[in-house]
């Protein structure tokens, strides 16, 4: 089924899960068929360059999402009964999908059942609702789809009427996929995103491994301080030319404290040597996001900051089968204290942009609201991993609205590996616009008209200026 072939009339009457009457329908009409703008996310560059059939319905749905499988993991199923981490081959597909679909009555209310049913619906025309009985019914049919030339990844691309996708890619990622792309003649724009975690932070156990990478990749000597962030400027460059305009940072622990260039060499040359302790990583780290910061003041490349993210909690998950598997935990944050180094150094200037995303909700209200609300240059994101639901949508324009009010937000990203879950994520965002904005309209803060113009603004307008992002 073309999801931009229903009007959104139908699609009111389709989506039950989240029905809209009376003022928020009214408000939610003219945006229900805005072009998606997805510019964070994690989808694979290759399903595009390639264009390849999607293998099969589980890996489609499942093994790539990690909403699900971690559902199914606290449930008591093993990984590796859904395919994770086994050799190409050795799961049979079917019975991982059987066995998520024996499953599917745990994901009863959480955003995951939202965007699968909607997937199935909109997506594959399934009108059937998925049991343990019908599951290989449902298989055959989104099986027979994949087949077909309707299914391939560009053609779901434009008729799933994405404008544009920005994929993560790390800072020693050679970029072939992308290159590929800028050069197939295809109308479709999907572009890399500059991720430098491995290479900014000492304490991953990958970094002394990805320096080398960086020097090979961005053809620099990085054996001193100096050539070490020529290297990296010369990687933002190489991502720029290939259509990027955001980098994204992940931390912990938000510490950004800018030291002496003759003091960050010296970290510098302990942490190449992997001689350096827990606390001088944590400065270097630190020190790392002002240089990018810095960086983006030049190049104009727009900064996103995930911040409060303890990773990889479940140590025998994490040995067994690596990284991203479920087990990364919200923490608190500090925003205040934790950007002041980076603000002082940057926040004022015209050409940055910061745009902030949190898994600690206390945040919006208390910290990141009022700081949206004064520094030109921060953006906050919007409803990240746990909290992009229903429920974390309105508890988030509850509390940053008053203070930020809306021109301080990012608009909306799917931040998502679950490709076809993109535009039931961005419809269910654009549903919670239409509400938000039907009680500001019912609470006599503004009028029809305002709420039209921030619904499309929300939707669309917010995130192409947030991200700088150059469309027709």
């Amino acid at each position: 089924m073309n999801w931009c072939a229903q009007t959104g009339g139908a699609r009111l009457a389709r989506m039950t899960e989240l029905t809209l009457t009376g003022i928020a329908a009214k408000i939610y009409a003219p945006i229900a068929a805005l072009p998606i703008l997805s510019p964070h996310g994690h989808c694979d560059p290759a399903w595009f360059a390639k264009d390849s059939a999607f293998p099969d319905p589980a890996a489609l749905i499942i093994t790539p999402d990690h909403y699900v499988f971690r559902m199914l993991y606290s449930q008591g199923v093993p990984l590796e009964a859904m395919g994770i981490g086994q050799p190409a081959g050795t799961t049979d597909p079917r019975a991982v999908f059987q066995l998520f679909a024996d499953h599917w009555h745990l994901f009863l209310g959480t955003p995951s059942r939202l965007w699968i049913a909607t997937m199935l619906r909109e997506g594959f025309g399934i009108s059937e609702p998925l049991t343990p009985e019908t599951a290989m019914t449902i298989y055959d049919q989104i099986d027979a789809a994949l087949a077909t030339p309707a299914f391939r990844p560009r053609a779901l691309f434009e008729r799933m009427n994405i404008a544009l996708l920005a994929t993560t890619d790390a800072a020693t990622d050679p970029l072939p996929h992308h290159q590929a792309l800028k050069g197939s003649g295809w109308a479709g724009r999907v572009i890399p995103t500059f991720r430098p975690d491995t290479v900014l932070d000492p304490g991953d156990a990958r970094f002394v491994a990805e320096l080398g990478r960086l020097e090979e990749v961005s053809d620099t000597d990085a054996a001193s301080y100096p050539g070490y962030l020529a290297a990296l400027r010369s990687r933002r460059a190489q991502f720029r030319a290939l259509g990027a305009t955001a980098t994204d940072h992940a931390i912990e622990h938000l510490d950004t404290a800018p030291c002496s260039t003759a003091r960050a060499a010296e970290l510098y040359g302990k942490a190449r040597a992997g001689k350096i302790d827990d606390a001088e990583a944590a400065e270097f780290h630190g020190h790392m996001l002002c240089e990018m910061a810095v960086m983006s003041c030049e190049d104009g490349m727009v900064m996103q900051l995930h911040a409060g993210s303890r990773r990889n909690t479940n140590a025998q998950v994490f040995d067994s089968f690596g990284r991203d598997m479920g087990a990364d935990m919200p923490v608190a944050t500090d925003w205040v204290r934790g950007l002041e180094g980076l603000l002082g150094r940057c926040g004022n200037d015209p050409n940055f942009t910061l745009i902030a995303f949190t898994l600690d909700e206390t945040t919006y209200a208390r910290e990141l609201a009022p700081m949206a609300g004064h520094w030109p240059c921060l953006r906050i994101g919007p409803p990240w991993w746990f909290h992009d639901s229903v429920a974390g949508i309105a508890r988030y324009f509850d509390k940053v609205v008053e203070t930020a009010g809306y021109q301080n937000l990012a608009g909306f990203n799917d931040d998502t590996r679950a490709f076809m879950s993109i535009p039931a994520r961005h419809d269910v965002w654009r549903r919670c616009v239409a509400v938000h904005l039907a009680g500001q309209i019912a609470r006599g803060y503004f009028g029809m008209g305002d709420a039209r113009d921030l619904a499309r603004q929300l939707s669309h307008d917010l995130a192409r200026s947030a991200y700088k992002l150059h469309l027709p």
